[in-house]
């Protein structure tokens, strides 16, 4: 099976999204949910990669958590 960054997804309670997505981002998830799937599986839908993917990128994105750990953002500050 190929190395993906995402894991195991978990079996939570469904959550809806209602977002429009570029062409080429739908077909790279479709992808993506075919590659993380067990063999002989179904594909994982899109849908359920959003989450998973959008909590490891503000898990692992340094610039956000230092951001975060200053305190509350000042205005006029990113």
């Amino acid at each position: 099976m190929t190395k993906l960054k995402l894991g195991p997804l978990s079996d939570d309670k469904p959550v809806k999204l209602t977002v429009e997505l570029p062409a080429e981002l739908h077909r790279s998830l479709v992808e993506y949910g075919r590659l993380l799937a067990d063999p002989g599986s179904p594909p994982v839908e899109p849908i359920r990669l959003v989450i998973p993917m959008l909590e490891r990128f503000i898990a692992t994105d340094r610039g956000f958590a230092k951001a975060r750990r200053s305190g509350p953002a000042t205005k006029g500050s990113v």
